[in-house]
């Protein structure tokens, strides 16, 4: 471990004076976070960076945060990454993009912008080996196109196809339309700008992934059930007005890659797609290519994800400005999650490592009503043959002042996982993607959970291993 960890993350968060502070997701215990960014598995750990105000619990002055694990449960906090650099192309925020390395060099490639409009530049920066210390000199490796239709560029990602490296930037047109586009990228500090790549004109991407802008764009190789693998694109879906209230939420295309004939350059060509994740208070996804738990080194994907606070959304208590600037913190992210693709469909789960925070067992094959701790795992198993079928609601509280936070359908046979970490709900399905929530206990109240005939239950205290 390097000398210049700060803390534990997790073990912090066990002692925060907010009970609506999550312990088990890893974040600073003061401040704004939003996107995860820099997502990168770079000598033996995982290293995860964030949108960070360390200031105040607004979104301001955006810093990185940084967070890394060597075996995603042990997680260490860093000091802040990259900082908005005075009269330089990041002066009012470095903001999504993500960490790559160039040779044996880590390199942030992120959008730098001056002001708040949507013009942003890709600024890079150089990482120490350990990604703990890093040299900011300003350089700007690609500028607004000089395209009168592209009004709004942000957040670079790196893909790799055919032995060569590319980029792409989520954008606005000036006709409405979401759009990516695309750069060829022989060297990090110039990239070659190729156009427009892909907009909602194209059919598949207006029915699965309608916005204004496409932001925070990925691209990435996952397993199919049946063999081989499939290419997955997602975005976070920008609507003008959203003020970090998301309605759209994210979505994501599955297609293929392939070359095109003259130019030789990718052309993707989605076949179906649909949400990345069911709930409303997801948004701003980053997922890292890496080869992950397979003998055959077969392209994998993990994912986080930004669980945003907010006011209450489908008719759940929330927390206005005023309760959140009190708090001093905001945001928290997500569990990693395993991406594949089962069934022509996007199937995400939690990384397998998480089952190491099952404490005490509180409930054993439970069945009817369950009353589930403030921190907690729930494995819900439908029962088998026709008449199997039913839904699960997951209740905060009790009487008038009760919130159903979760009510989902539960299939014959079918599993859930259900994680419960104070003020963050994560739910899991089999062959489905995830459910992200939000809701806030007030002091005494209970979550109890409501199972459908035949099901059942086995449920966990969460606990910091050893």
């Amino acid at each position: 471990m390097t000398d210049l960890a700060l803390s534990s993350s997790l073990a912090m968060a066990a002692t925060h004076p907010d009970p609506a502070f999550p312990r088990f997701h890893p974040r600073p215990a003061q401040g704004w976070i939003n996107d995860p960014n820099g997502i990168s598995y770079i000598n033996g750990r995982y290293h995860v960076f964030f949108q960070y105000n360390p200031l105040s619990a607004r979104h301001s002055q955006i810093q990185w945060g940084h967070v890394s694990s060597a075996d995603l449960v042990h997680w260490e906090e860093y000091p802040v990454a990259l900082s908005p650099q005075p009269g330089g192309p990041d002066s009012a925020g470095c903001w999504t993009g993500v960490v790559t390395l160039d040779g044996f060099v880590p390199t942030a490639c992120y959008s730098g912008v001056q002001d708040h409009g949507g013009h942003s530049q890709v600024v890079i920066a150089r990482g120490s080996a350990d990604l703990v210390t890093w040299k900011q000199d300003g350089h700007v490796a690609a500028s607004m196109p000089a395209d009168p239709l592209v009004t709004a560029v942000r957040d670079p990602f790196i893909f790799h196809f055919n032995g060569a490296r590319y980029a792409m930037q989520g954008a606005g047109l000036a006709d409405g339309r979401a759009a990516l586009l695309l750069y060829t990228v022989e060297s990090l500090d110039d990239w070659k700008y190729q156009g427009i790549w892909l907009t909602t004109a194209d059919p598949v991407a207006a029915a699965h992934t309608p916005a204004e802008i496409w932001e925070c764009p990925q691209l990435v190789q996952v397993p199919v059930s049946s063999g081989g693998s499939a290419w997955v694109m997602m975005f976070s879906l920008w609507l003008s007005g959203d003020d970090h209230e998301h309605a759209n939420g994210v979505g994501h295309l599955i297609g293929s890659l392939t070359a095109d004939p003259l130019s030789g350059l990718p052309v993707f060509t989605p076949s179906s797609g649909g949400k990345a994740d069911l709930g409303r208070d997801f948004y701003a996804p980053q997922i890292v290519q890496l080869s992950y738990g397979s003998a055959d080194s077969s392209p994998a994907a993990l994912l986080w994800g930004w669980a945003n606070e907010g006011p209450g959304r489908d008719g759940r208590r929330g927390r206005t400005e005023e309760e959140i600037d009190d708090a001093g913190w905001s945001g928290v992210l997500t569990h990693p999650r395993v991406l594949s693709v089962v069934d022509g469909a996007l199937v995400v789960s939690p990384v397998p490592e998480v089952e190491a925070y099952r404490g005490a067992s509180v409930a054993t094959r439970a069945a009817g009503s369950v009353v589930v701790p403030g921190f907690a795992e729930v494995l819900v198993r439908g029962a088998s043959g026709a008449s199997g079928a039913g839904s699960v609601e997951l209740v905060l509280g009790s009487g008038a002042d009760a919130q159903v936070v979760y009510s989902g359908s539960l299939a014959a046979g079918e599993e859930l996982r259900i994680f419960v970490d104070a003020s963050l709900v994560e739910v899991y399905g089999s062959g489905s993607v995830a459910t992200t929530l939000r809701a806030y206990p007030a002091p005494g109240e209970e979550w109890q959970l409501t199972l459908p005939s035949g099901a059942t239950a086995d449920v966990w205290e969460l606990a910091l291993p050893a």
